[in-house]
């Protein structure tokens, strides 16, 4: 991991003293509560500034009109300068040809992939699988990128990882270690404990012990990725397994529904401008309810509500089927059209059919 930049944690708070009304004091208070940038605080509302900041609504307001001004937000651009911009996208390949060419050519950076299904469908197999992808040359389908991944229902096994990394393709370990200066061969099993380690170096693992510890670390998450922007393996893949857990169990009953939406939705927001920001893809993985007025079709369906379905770009639902045979069923995406692909979970990670 590269040294962070010593300017980096410096230049927000100089920045920040140059807004109307804002000192010292003020700013420390800023930065502290997570408005660490012009871009921060141009995207705020006075509201929440006032209450997490603890300064006026009418001061927040002044403070906010002269961050947008600074950053330059709120105005439109041509689509020409929108296809610009996404042509940096990234795609992350399942290495799964079926499913990889559903998703039109894998998960994307700058959107939130999510992936539901009941217990055992292999959500988080899932996840397994692409925290061990990202980390690929381009060539292999990966981003040559590390991964952050966020875990509130104590799901990430190293064990798992090293299955998934024996399973990739002699010619795909091969190529990794020359890259990464690993002596020895894909069969030497001193060599595989050492590219275990050099793959388990790039993941950033953090468990959530409740939601505001999961809200809290999605912040610590967007810090890690600025202070990894410039480094050999910056952050490409954000996992949050399971990014509803957490609300489900704590905000019961109709009575509390409004805010564990209100919150969940400020989380959701909080994950994508990651995406945006570092060109980093969100992949979350979300459980089910069955409806029990669902006469035909398959009752099962994802909670988090309409806040979820919006801000998810792409929705998958993964089904078991007979043995180690899974569906992958693509539910909404902006620009693809539904459908199914088939996969296999097995000890070697994801496989195709």
């Amino acid at each position: 991991m590269c040294e962070p930049d010593p300017e980096a944690d410096t230049m927000p708070e100089d920045d920040l003293e140059s807004l109307p009304g804002v000192g010292p004091a003020t700013a420390d208070k800023l930065t502290e509560s997570g408005f660490e940038s012009y871009q921060a605080i141009a995207v705020a509302s006075p509201g929440e500034m006032s209450n997490t900041a603890d300064v006026g609504e009418s001061t927040a307001a002044d403070i906010i009109n002269a961050a947008r001004d600074a950053a330059d937000i709120g105005g439109f651009e041509t689509g020409a300068t929108v296809l610009e911009r996404r042509e940096k996208i990234g795609k992350l390949s399942w290495l799964i040809p079926e499913v990889d060419e559903l998703l039109g050519g894998g998960i994307e950076t700058q959107s939130i992939t999510e992936v539901y299904g009941e217990f055992g469908a292999g959500k988080s197999q899932v996840t397994h699988q692409m925290a061990v992808n990202v980390q690929l040359p381009e060539e292999h389908g990966g981003l040559g990128g590390s991964c952050i991944f966020i875990d509130s229902e104590d799901t990430f096994r190293p064990e798992r990882i090293d299955d998934m990394i024996r399973g990739l393709d002699d010619e795909i370990i091969a190529d990794v270690l020359e890259r990464r200066e690993i002596e020895g061969s894909p069969g030497d099993e001193e060599t595989m404990n050492d590219l275990l380690d050099s793959f388990l170096d790039h993941i950033h693992v953090a468990k959530a012990f409740n939601s505001n510890h999961q809200i809290l670390l999605a912040e610590k998450a967007k810090e890690l990725a600025r202070d990894n922007e410039e480094a050999e393996f910056p952050v490409r893949l954000l996992c949050v397994d399971s990014l509803t857990a957490h609300f489900r169990a704590e905000y019961v009953g109709r009575g509390e529904l409004a805010e564990r939406q209100q919150k969940l939705n400020k989380h959701l927001h909080d994950l994508m401008r990651i995406g945006d920001l570092y060109n980093t893809a969100v992949l979350v993985t979300n459980q089910v309810a069955s409806n029990p007025d669902s006469y035909f079709g398959d009752p099962t369906q994802p909670i988090g509500g309409n806040i979820l379905g919006h801000t998810s770009t792409f929705r998958m639902y993964l089904r078991k089927s007979k043995g180690d045979k899974r569906i992958v069923k693509l539910v909404d995406a902006p620009n693809l059209a539904d459908g199914e692909a088939v996969m296999r979970v097995q000890d070697g990670g994801l496989k195709p059919e």
